[in-house]
């Protein structure tokens, strides 16, 4: 064939081709070369040089860049009957994307994670080294197999990769258990995801960590701060609970309004029984600060408080953790009291209940109805006293509803429940909340901040507050910090902007009149904020600087509710 309908057939088939003359000059091209090299004009009399680096591409080198990002691979050039006298033909191809998947497999045989990749038929595509070494299986061996003759699921697990490409949906911080088909034991913590690629499901892949060394690893832990414990306080039962020692009373927790001085009255009366409590309260609504307070209102209150966070402890360890270890249990365990032995005759509180494994939750179930534990490898049934307060941050008939509280638990557990109200319902409180932050935090940053002014006052009130107290206070924190050195008040300048600017109610358009006819309460407030500031520039004979002071403004701040407001003056 001759070199010129090679140039051609090439060119269909997505092959670039040059023809280089002996001084190393483009002489003719195909269009393909000169989309991958140049992508616009022509080629042709330049020097290769300047057009390709790296070219030729016969010393070794296996991809040149000819841009950022782009990438060709030289082919093997077919015989040719007619080239030119001490010419040569380079046939080359794009090589963008095999140069990303050598990188990035590059990137993923170094990750500490285990990385599995496979097709929509959930067959293996690819198994980073991390996994290699964790499954001891290799590479080689796996490509192309099913995954389900790879691992045997235990009975309490199932292939995560399979599921999440018929559901197209992830499936996140997923405990599994299984056996390599060479043997080997496994106990991981995978988060799985569907590859989906134009509405097409293209596979899955799966991030691993091995749970056998985090188990160790946090076992370690426990079993050195149990250590420092008992070194600190030896030979006293209850001492451990105390080192949680309570830090907050009823008379601690701010409130002038109605709603939260009706939810502490009934709190008061709860703290004299024994009774299961169940508090019940948005993030940030001060739910451990009301469980401190009832364990110190209480007759347990010279005994133990102790406290555990059920979302932050693996299932595993937290039933080690509640219930105790004998020893043997696991490799290395040894005999150690839990946490339930360890507050008898005092409160135990168990935080985000609803993030306890529901298995776990009726091992629960049976401590607090028969008042006994076993602990974990142990056959000893052990009598324990001990009040258990729990908090949940969703309502507990949605939790039951989506199966991460079970209703005969929460039977036992919410004997008596406690809603504490969100900020929002309870604005009477934000002055004095605000009041008492800034008056902490001058402390804490050695500042002197009097107080809010007007304007900023008004954002706090008309915010929601999804945060709750928590949020308040991280916003005066925030405020505390830009606040500059000969300023001691707070202006809306000086909080985040998710409050000062249009996502607050405070600062957003007039809402429309009710379908009656009547004025919405934004248009009442609306027209009142108008009055009030053409009155203002009445006074201060139009000048921006003088009113902003008078309100309490930044100049700014009072420059943006004129226009939003429409306030129309003249500096007469």
């Amino acid at each position: 064939m001759k070199y010129r309908e090679m140039m051609s057939y090439l060119d269909e088939c997505l092959l670039g081709v040059i023809l280089l003359a002996g001084d190393k000059r483009i002489t003719e091209h195909n269009k393909t070369a000169e989309r991958l090299l140049q992508g616009e004009g022509t080629l042709k009399d330049k020097p290769v040089d300047l057009v390709v680096r790296f070219i030729p591409m016969d010393d070794g080198i296996v991809y040149a860049n000819v841009g950022m990002g782009r990438y060709i691979k030289q082919c093997p050039t077919p015989e040719i009957e007619d080239l030119p006298p001490e010419s040569k033909l380079i046939v080359f191809r794009d090589a963008t994307k095999d140069i990303l998947y050598e990188m990035m497999l590059k990137v993923v045989n170094k990750l500490k994670e285990s990385v599995i990749v496979c097709d929509a038929y959930s067959r293996i595509l690819l198994l980073n080294e991390a996994a290699s070494t964790m499954d001891s299986i290799p590479v080689n061996k796996v490509f192309g197999m099913p995954i389900g003759s790879m691992y045997l699921m235990n009975s309490d697990s199932y292939l995560a990769i399979p599921k999440v490409i018929e559901d197209k949906k992830p499936l996140l911080d997923l405990r599994q258990r299984y056996t390599t088909m060479y043997g080997k034991d496994v106990d991981i913590v995978s988060s799985n995801y569907p590859i989906i690629e134009g509405g097409q499901t293209l596979g899955g892949f799966s991030v691993m960590q091995d749970w056998t060394q985090i188990d160790e690893l946090n076992r370690r832990i426990i079993d050195l701060q149990s250590k420092l414990v008992e070194k600190n306080y030896p030979g006293t039962k209850h001492k451990p609970g105390q080192a949680l020692a309570v830090k907050y009373r009823f008379k601690d927790i701010i409130h002038i309004s109605s709603s939260m001085r009706k939810v502490i009255e009934n709190c008061r009366q709860v703290a004299k029984s024994d009774s299961s409590v169940m508090i019940y309260g948005e993030t940030g609504t001060g739910k451990e600060m009301i469980s401190q307070s009832i364990h110190g209102a209480s007759k347990r209150a010279d005994k133990s408080f102790i406290a555990i966070n059920c979302a932050a402890i693996p299932e595993n360890l937290l039933e080690s953790m509640l219930f105790g270890t004998e020893k043997g249990a696991y490799t290395g365990a040894e005999r150690r009291e839990g946490l339930f032995e360890q507050a008898t005759g005092g409160t135990l509180l168990l935080d985000e209940i609803n993030s306890m494994n529901i298995g776990l939750q009726s091992k629960l179930l049976r401590v607090l109805q028969d008042g006994v534990v076993r602990r974990v490898g142990g056959n000893t049934e052990i009598r324990v006293d001990v009040r258990v307060l729990s908090n949940i941050n969703m309502p507990p008939d949605q939790a039951i509803s989506e199966n991460r509280l079970r209703r005969d638990l929460f039977y036992r557990l919410g004997v008596v429940n406690i809603n504490l109200p969100p900020l929002r319902v309870r604005k009477d409180d934000i002055p004095l909340l605000t009041n008492t932050f800034i008056q902490q935090l001058n402390k804490k940053h050695l500042k002197n901040i009097a107080d809010v002014d007007a304007a900023t006052m008004e954002l706090f009130l008309t915010y929601d507050w999804p945060g709750n107290v928590r949020e308040l206070y991280h916003v005066i924190e925030h405020a505390m910090n830009v606040v500059p050195e000969d300023t001691c008040l707070i202006t809306p300048d000086h909080v985040p902007e998710h409050i000062s600017g249009p996502a607050n109610p405070a600062l957003a358009p007039n809402g429309e009149a009710n379908p009656d006819g009547s004025l919405s309460l934004n248009q009442i407030l609306g027209d009142v904020k108008t009055r009030v500031l053409t009155k203002a520039l009445q006074d201060n004979g139009g000048n921006i600087s003088k009113t902003a002071r008078a309100l309490g403004l930044s100049r700014q701040n009072l420059q943006y509710r004129l226009k939003k407001l429409k306030v129309k003056f003249s500096c007469s």
